[in-house]
This record gives structure tokens, sequence and C-alpha cells, in this order.
């Protein structure tokens, strides 16, 4: 039995020595002198399952069938998120009170169970979670680390023999403990995370608006120059969209937070009481203050992930919405001097490792790059979701990943983006000025008086000659300064596009 960080320092060594005069007697003397001197000084235990006898490391609180797929799927060195495994200690601990107060485990068992059940949850007992998410595709190496751990616990807290699937596991399956953990643990992340940053990020930006309405610049359509807008206007699009996304995300919590739980293995609820699903997921409600429901069909429960599915769909709209704001930001900010220089983000960091001086739009790249990785995320969970085959979807490990990732990450950049991007930009007003003033495309306010033909000819005459709309328009018109003055007013001719 080897560690999968010693697997990972072969490899290493290997990869670094493969193009050099290494025979083959060298690389197998070499594996073997890592293998001895890492198992040097560790200690293991024994411990048995239905395939026999298996070493655990002795202080490990996982037993044999997390060992195996420890020794099994030495993959990425990624393991479940902190999300999912504090939802397996909430349903492991609902799972023994809805067993007592069906009579079907004795008293102080349960509480035993439910006490070392929420220290899991609570985070005590993460490194005792080593499993790879690249596992069976039931997650079963997963529930099973939890039962193990869990009854390793609650052996010690009650001074008498706990087991794993008979005790902690009873009336459920990996099947339906799995997806359910996928629901609870995006339920928990979407409300108590990142519905809370949506609503943050809105309210900076709205905080924003009363002091950008007087702001007028050059609008863009195509990264031309357009009719102007206020910043006000512009920034009020972004906190529709945010406000929209909250939206999505709450719709679709509602279909994530209906669970499975009580189907068991195939959805038959073989071996639960009839009235098992019903209970934990009171038992749930109770304990995290969100209403869970229980699935109306657990074959759909169990054979899909669409719950799931959908809400990554909603996390990709708010990734695409954060990645706009992000770069409306970045053009906004870019120069100082060869770009458009309408805005000044806070200076967080030396930009360059060469370029003295130099400083960089890091947060808004940093969203960007958060949207992308949600948006590959999701095709990730796309194509998992598609894996339900007969009565058992078999990519739930690498949903419940990319699922947490995706929601951890777009709440914590969603607060950076407002605390040190949005709340503290400056305005370039001299800027936003020039260029407004030079802006050819102001003629537009002239077509219901002069027509479509000769505004295009004073705009490509004032463009030509980097002359003002206004000052064209009085050689090529009867148009007098008064009449120019009223129709060419940027601000009276940003007027609209907000229903109050």
């Amino acid at each position: 039995m080897v560690d999968y960080c010693i697997f990972r320092k072969i490899d290493s060594i290997l990869f670094f020595t493969h193009d050099y005069e290494v025979s083959k007697l060298n690389y197998v003397r070499l594996i073997l002198r890592i293998i001895l001197s890492a198992m040097k000084d560790k200690k293991y235990r024994i411990e048995k399952d239905s395939m026999g006898e298996i070493q655990v490391p002795a202080n490990a609180l996982y037993a044999a069938q997390t060992q195996r797929a420890v020794e099994n799927f030495p993959v990425s060195g990624l393991t479940m998120p902190r999300a999912v495994i504090r939802a397996l200690g909430l349903i492991k601990a609902s799972a023994a009170i809805a067993n007592q107060e069906l009579g079907l485990l004795e008293s102080d068992m349960a509480e035993a169970i439910k006490a070392v059940a929420n220290e899991v949850a609570d985070g005590n007992h993460d490194e005792h979670f080593p499993v790879d998410i690249f596992q069976t595709g039931s997650g079963t190496s997963s529930n099973m680390n939890a039962n193990e751990v869990i009854a390793n616990l609650a052996s010690q807290r009650l001074g008498r023999k706990v087991h794993p699937n008979d005790h902690i596991n009873m009336g459920q399956s990996s099947n339906d403990v799995i997806p359910t953990a996928i629901h609870v643990g995006g339920s928990l992340l979407a409300s108590e995370s990142l519905l809370p940053a949506l609503e943050y990020l809105a309210d900076t930006i709205h905080a924003r608006l009363s002091e950008m309405n007087s702001f007028v610049k050059t609008g863009r359509t195509h990264l031309m120059d357009a009719m102007p807008v206020t910043l006000a206007q512009e920034m009020s699009g972004w906190e529709t969209q945010i406000k929209q996304g909250h939206q999505r995300i709450t719709s679709a919590l509602e279909r994530l937070s209906a669970l499975p739980i009580g189907g068991t293995a195939v959805g038959t609820g073989i071996n639960a009481d009839p009235e098992f699903g019903k209970k934990v997921t009171a038992n749930l409600s109770a304990a995290t203050g969100i209403k869970f429901t229980t699935k109306e069909n657990y074959f759909e429960g169990l054979s899909t992930q669409d719950a799931a599915v959908e809400m990554s769909g909603q996390l990709k709209t708010v990734a695409v919405s954060l990645m706009k704001i992000a770069n409306d930001l970045r053009w906004m900010n870019s120069g100082p001097l060869a770009g458009l220089g309408e805005i000044v983000l806070p200076s967080l960091q030396p930009g360059s490792s060469i370029m003295p001086g130099k400083v960089n739009p890091v947060i808004p790249e940093a969203v960007c790059m958060v949207s992308a990785q949600v948006i590959g995320n999701d095709v990730t969970i796309t194509v998992a979701g598609q894996s339900g085959n007969f009565q058992l979807n078999v990519m739930l490990p690498v949903i419940a990943y990319n699922l947490a990732q995706s929601m951890e990450i777009l709440a914590n950049v969603s607060r950076l983006l407002a605390d040190t991007a949005i709340a503290g930009f400056t305005v370039n007003q001299d800027q936003l000025n020039k260029v407004l003033e030079q802006n050819p495309i102001l003629v537009t306010a002239l077509n219901s008086v002069i027509g479509y033909e000769k505004g295009a000819e004073i705009a490509k005459k004032a463009y030509a000659e980097s002359r003002s709309v206004k000052e064209v328009a009085k050689e090529m018109t009867d148009l007098s300064d008064e009449e120019l003055d009223r129709l060419l007013d940027p601000a009276e001719l940003t007027k609209g596009g907000i229903k109050k």
C-alpha cells in the first residue's frame, strides 16, 4: 500500500529523469527507495471488509472501503468539496434521528451518531476524507468514507461498536445519499453564500448610480462610437443583470432543494421505512433553515441530475453577466493614454515585472477567469447529467465537485468585484467630455429635422476634419445656434431607456 503523494513524487522524479541515461533497473531501485523511505516511519492498522484485510494508516478515522478507494483512484488529488462533506454530515445526522423516531435505532446510538455527524458537518474531520472525486460514478466511496468516519467516532463516543453500514447507512444507499448531498450542499451554498453575494454586488452597483447620473459619455455599439449615455444608465444594465441572475438562481433552487433521500438503491425505497425519506428531509430543514422537500418521484431523483444541470445553467448565465461587466470595466479603464481612459480602477498591485509604473485591471481579469471556469464547469455538469443510465446517474462526484466550485468562486469573486473595483473607481470627466464633443454620431439627433442623408454628410465631414458636429451642421444647415444647442445637448439625448 502506497500513498497517493508517494506516487506523485515518483512521477515527478521519473519525469525529470526521462531524457537521461537511467536504466529501467535504476528506475525500479529509485522507486523502491522512495517507497521504503516514505513507509519507514509510518504506522498502520489492519482493517477488514467483505474483500478481506487491508492496511489503513493508524491514525485514520476511516476504514477498509475508504482505503481501497484511496488506492484505486490516485487520479487528481481533488477531493470532495467542503460543501458536500458538510452535506454528508448533515444527512447522516438527520438519518440517525429519523431511524430513532421510527424505532429502528437505539436512542443513545442515534444521539452519538448525530453528535459526531454534526462534527463532520462543521468541518472538524475534513482531513479524513481523502477520496478522489474521480471514483465510482455513484460516489459510493465517498458515502462509505462518511459512514466509516462517523462510525469510528460514534463508537469512541458511545463505548461500543457502531457499524458503518448497519447503523450509519441504515435506510440509505449511496445512490440516494450522494444525489441528496449534491442537492443539500448546493442549496446551502446558494442560500448562504452565492445569493447574498449577488445581492451585495447589485447593492454596490446601485449605491453608485446617483453619483454617476451627472457623467455623460459616448455610448458604444460594435466598439464604435454611438449615441451618448450616462454612466448611471450603463451601470443600471449591470445592476439588472445581477438582479436577474439572483432571480434565476432562486427559481432553480426550488427544484434543487427537492431531495431523493428514501429512494435507496433504485428508487423503490428497498430497506427503508416508507416514512424515512420524509423524516430525513424534515430533519434537514430544521437543521439548516432551508425548506427542503422530498422528491415526488424517486426514479427521477436517482437516475437524473436535471436539477443540478438547471442550476449550473443559471450559474453559467451569472458568469456570462459578470464577464460582461468585467470587460466593460477593463475597456473603460484602458490606457491611461492609448485606451479609453474613462475611469480609473483602484491600484492594487504593480502590473509588470519589467515595465515600472504599470498597473493592470487585476480584479476584472480575475472575474473573467472565474467566469471561464464556471462556463467550463457547466459543460462538465451537462455531459455528466447525460450519464443517467436506467436507474442511476453515474457521474455524481464530478457533478458535486463542479457545482460546488462554481457557486463558491462566483460568490467570492462577486464580493471582490463589488469591493475592490466597482465601489472604488473614479471617473475621468475631462476625457469623457473630450470624446463626447468630437463624437460625429451626435448628428443622429438631427435626423428628424434634416433627414438621414444630410446627417450622414455632416458626420463624415466632422470626422474627416476633426471638427464638432455642431460646427459642421451650422455650415451645412439652416439651424440656428440655439436650435443646435438644444438638439445636440448630450445630456438631453440620454433621457429615457429605464422604466421607473
